[in-house]
């Protein structure tokens, strides 16, 4: 092909290198191949869980690390009427604004270990604001609703 009377020439492909392995008992090479980006930050990597001990033969337990769960879950609401849900094993999150229900659940299950039974979201406008002449408006943002089964509980009220 040509563009204003240059020659270009197409890019190769990344090819199959292969590097001599120095150890005695192995003879061959080992091939290394380039990896797709995909594949380096791929979101869902099996990792071992912290304090995991292995019990009677058995492997230790492996969790799911999604890495966005403390960007999913921007901070636990405290208020009143939320600290009355918590008796029907409800509580009240303030979420990004791009999450799903999906992504909050995925959320709670990696970072308290325990899997909501229903998760219920609802989009919160944001306040007007006055500041002498100027007047404006606050953020909207998110807030999450979720159930945890019976017996189960979240410790976010320590320290308040």
């Amino acid at each position: 092909m040509s563009l204003f009377g240059r020659k270009i020439e197409d890019k190769k492909k990344a090819t199959v290198k292969s590097a001599p392995v120095k150890d005695a008992k192995k003879a061959e090479t080992v091939k290394t191949e380039t990896q797709s980006m995909k594949d380096l930050y791929s979101a869902a990597a099996p990792v071992k869980a912290r304090g995991a001990k292995v019990k009677d033969g058995k492997k230790p337990e492996v969790r799911t690390v999604y890495g966005n769960a403390y960007k999913v879950l921007v901070k636990p609401l405290v208020t009143e009427k939320v600290s009355n849900l918590a008796v029907l094993n409800k509580y009240v999150f303030a979420v990004a604004r791009s999450a799903n229900k999906i992504e909050v659940a995925k959320a709670i299950k990696e970072i308290y270990g325990i899997k909501p039974i229903g998760v219920n979201i609802m989009n919160r406008l944001g306040k007007k604001a006055r500041y002498g002449r100027v007047s404006g408006r606050r953020k909207d943002w998110k807030k999450a609703i979720i159930t945890l089964p019976k017996g189960e509980t979240i410790k976010i009220y320590e320290g308040v």
